[in-house]
């Protein structure tokens, strides 16, 4: 399975929701760091990590696959 076919293929609800939660994570760090207001340095500090968290997060949400709907072999099944 190619890495475009993976992310075109059904995910499962709960994989959705941690997409949701990465996303919403990585736009409040960007917020952080674009803020006009100087803002203390363990703040912006933490916006940064919000922002690789959220979105390593969504992004291996957005990989998983849900096997049921998409055919694929069980591997612990073989």
């Amino acid at each position: 399975m190619t890495l475009v076919e993976r992310i075109k293929a059904p995910i499962p609800k709960f994989f959705k929701v941690l997409r949701t939660v990465g996303i919403v994570l990585a736009a409040v760090g960007g917020a952080i760091l674009a803020s006009p207001v100087v803002l203390p340095a363990a703040v912006v500090t933490v916006g940064g990590y919000m922002v690789v968290a959220g979105s390593v997060a969504s992004t291996v949400a957005q990989t998983t696959v849900d096997g049921e709907k998409t055919n694929l072999p069980n591997p612990s099944n073989e």
